[in-house]
């Protein structure tokens, strides 16, 4: 974590502290994922901030306990980031984690992703919330034009992409990749679908896979 992300470490130590027992308290957490908060959890959702430009706007879709909206807005304080999340007693947690741990650059935004007005993000991120196809059709509407909705996805993510290629065009999506990050840095890398979206009107003849 020190070579990783060292300006922020202290303040990511703290947050795994308040995952691991107001967090775990509350349910937010499994008890059984308190062990491996770093390198499932922590490092996992910091590496996602290689793929987000400097002085973003972030919407963390159906955030949760705050990931990775949370790591993102301290591993990255030139970031904006929305924590979006309709259920009350997560959103009660995210406000007291936001202000325990000074992220300023954070706000909660208690909602559904389909609430929110459209083209409001430069990036839109999710982890573990839905099936490919129906996370861009919540994610991509919030999107700039040439904005970027970022996905964590597991170990199928090439097949989710490859099933979900029809409704990213009808959304209008251009460019799409799988990307694994930290794969020298972890035991388990960071799988990440990124989408650029576009305008949907355009004909599907200019969308094209990323490379």
């Amino acid at each position: 974590m020190d070579k990783l992300f060292p300006r922020a470490a202290d303040r990511l130590a703290a947050y795994a502290e308040l995952l691991a027992t107001e967090g775990t308290l509350r349910g937010l957490i499994g008890p059984r994922e308190v062990p491996r908060l770093w390198e499932r959890h922590l490092l996992n959702c910091a590496l996602l901030e290689r793929l987000i430009p400097e002085h973003s706007t972030v919407a963390d879709i159906g955030t949760g306990a705050g990931l990775p909206g949370i790591v993102l807005a301290i591993v990255r304080p030139d970031l904006e980031v929305a924590l979006v999340e309709p259920l009350l007693r997560r959103t009660t947690f995210l406000e007291e984690a936001v202000e325990q741990l000074g992220c300023d650059n954070a706000e909660v935004v208690r909602a559904r992703a389909e609430e929110l007005p459209t083209a409001s993000y430069d990036v839109v991120a999710s982890r573990a919330v839905a099936p490919l196809g129906k996370l861009a059709g919540w994610c991509l509407p919030l999107c700039v034009e040439g904005g970027l909705m970022l996905a964590m996805k597991g170990a199928s993510a090439e097949e989710e992409l490859a099933a979900s290629e029809r409704e990213l065009e009808a959304l209008g999506a251009e460019v799409w990749h799988v990307h694994q990050l930290g794969v020298d840095e972890l035991a388990q890398p960071t799988t990440v679908v990124s989408i650029v979206a576009g305008r949907a009107a355009r004909g599907s003849q200019h969308r094209r896979r990323g490379r």
